[in-house]
C-alpha cells in the first residue's frame, strides 16, 4: 500500500495569487495594484474590526463554536439555529460537506473550471469528479440536469460563479431543480451573494429552502474579512446535525465570529462597497471593451477576460505585472486562455485601464 494515495499524489494544490511584496521584491516597484484575489479594496468593515478588538482579553478561553454567529445569522434570516453552520471561510464547511457525505463510490458533478477551491477540495477525496462544459461562459444547467446518475452525490453551484462572475436565473434554477433527486445534495456556493442580490433574475437560495440544498455564504468578500477566514452555511437541520460532527470542535475562532457578528451590523460600509464596486464593473466593462478585449458581462466584484490563446493570457499577465497590476491568470482554474481581474479603489481601477491599454498592445491582445 502506498503512503500516499495516487490520487493527493497527483493532486494539483491551490495556488493562491501573487502577494503585493512579492512582486515588489521581483519587480522592484513602489506602486503596486492588487487586482487577482477579489478582496475588498475598502478594507475590513470598521465595525468588524471594533468588535475583535474586543475579543482580546478573552483570548486564553476556547470559542463556542459559533453558537453566537449562528444564533445571529439564524434570527436575521428567520431559521432555527439548528439550520445554520459557521465555519473557517465557506471552504472550511465545504470540506466538511466533502468529507460527512461522500463515500467511495459516489461522484461529484460540476462545471467545468469551477471554482479552483471546490476543485481541489472535491478531488482530494479520491471519487469520480466530472463536469460539463460552459454554454457562453455560463452554468449550463440543462447539461447538469442530464448528467445526473445513479452515482451522483453532490452537485455543485456557484451563484455568482467564480471566475466566470456569470449567475443563473430563477427560472433556470427551478427546471433545473426538477430533474435532481432527493438523495443529491446541492451545494449553492453563494460566496459574492451580495453583489448579486439585487437583481431580480438572481434566485437567492433563501427561497429555496429545500432539504438537498445546502447555502454557502462567506465574509471575505463584501466585509473585507478574507484574513479572518470566516464563513456560513444553511440547510436542514438534519444536514448541519452530521456537518456539525465533522467539523472541528472549537471552530471558528473567537475573534473570526465576533468579525462576523460586527460586519453583519455594518450596513454603511457595506454599502459604500457595493457603490465602489459597481463603478468598477462599469469602468471595465466599458472602457476594456472598447480596447477590443472580450468581457465577459459579471455580477460579482471582478470581471473576466477570455483571450485568443494561453500564450496571450501569460503575456498580458506579465505585462501587466511590468506596471504594477497584479491580476489573476486563470490555468489553475482550467482556463489557461483567460484572466479574471478585480475591482479595487477607483485610482487602481483606472491604472489598470491604463496599463491594459499599453500591456495589452504589447501583448498583440488589443
Amino acid at each position: 500500500m502506498p503512503l500516499v494515495p495516487p490520487y493527493i499524489e497527483s493532486l494539483r494544490p491551490y495556488e493562491a495569487g501573487r502577494s503585493i511584496e512579492e512582486v515588489r521584491r521581483e519587480y522592484g516597484l513602489t506602486h503596486i495594484s492588487k487586482l487577482a484575489s477579489n478582496e475588498n479594496p475598502l478594507g475590513p468593515s470598521p465595525t468588524a474590526v471594533k468588535a475583535m478588538s474586543q475579543t482580546l482579553a478573552g483570548l486564553h478561553l476556547y470559542p463556542n463554536a459559533g453558537l453566537d454567529l449562528r444564533r445571529v445569522l439564524a434570527e436575521q434570516f428567520d431559521l432555527k439555529t439548528e439550520n445554520v453552520i459557521a465555519g473557517s471561510g465557506s471552504e472550511g464547511i465545504m470540506s466538511n460537506i466533502i468529507r460527512t457525505f461522500l463515500c467511495d463510490e459516489d461522484e461529484v458533478l460540476t462545471t467545468e473550471a469551477a471554482f479552483i477551491g471546490f476543485q481541489v477540495l472535491a478531488k482530494s477525496r479520491g471519487v469520480t469528479y466530472r463536469t460539463v462544459p460552459y454554454r457562453d461562459w455560463h452554468y449550463d444547467l440543462e447539461a447538469l440536469a442530464h448528467a445526473i446518475n445513479d452515482r451522483t452525490k453532490i452537485i455543485y453551484l456557484a451563484n455568482p460563479n467564480n471566475p466566470t462572475g456569470t449567475i443563473f436565473s430563477k427560472q433556470e434554477f427551478d427546471r433545473f431543480y426538477r430533474h435532481v433527486p432527493e438523495r443529491v445534495l446541492i451545494i449553492l456556493d453563494e460566496a459574492y451573494f451580495e453583489y448579486a442580490k439585487d437583481n431580480p433574475r438572481y434566485p437567492d437560495s433563501m427561497h429555496y429552502r429545500y432539504d438537498n440544498v445546502i447555502t454557502l455564504r462567506t465574509f471575505s468578500k463584501i466585509y473585507g474579512l478574507a484574513g479572518v477566514r470566516i464563513g456560513y452555511g444553511f440547510a436542514h437541520e438534519d444536514l448541519i446535525a452530521n456537518l456539525l460532527k465533522v467539523k472541528l470542535p472549537f471552530e471558528p475562532s473567537t475573534v473570526a465570529q465576533a468579525a462576523g457578528i460586527g460586519a453583519l451590523a455594518d450596513r454603511e460600509f457595506l454599502h459604500r462597497a457595493l457603490q465602489l464596486n459597481a463603478r468598477g464593473l462599469k469602468l471595465f466593462t466599458s472602457a476594456l471593451g472598447e480596447m477590443g478585449f472580450t468581457v465577459v458581462p459579471s455580477e460579482a466584484n471582478f470581471v473576466m477576460l477570455a483571450l485568443g490563446s494561453s500564450e496571450q493570457a501569460a503575456e498580458l499577465t506579465r505585462e501587466l505585472l511590468l506596471e504594477g497590476i497584479i491580476v489573476r491568470p486563470l490555468a489553475s482554474f482550467g482556463l489557461p486562455n483567460c484572466i479574471r481581474i478585480s475591482t479595487g479603489t477607483d485610482e487602481d481601477n483606472q491604472r489598470c485601464v491604463d496599463a491594459m491599454s499599453r500591456a495589452g498592445a504589447k501583448a498583440g491582445v488589443s
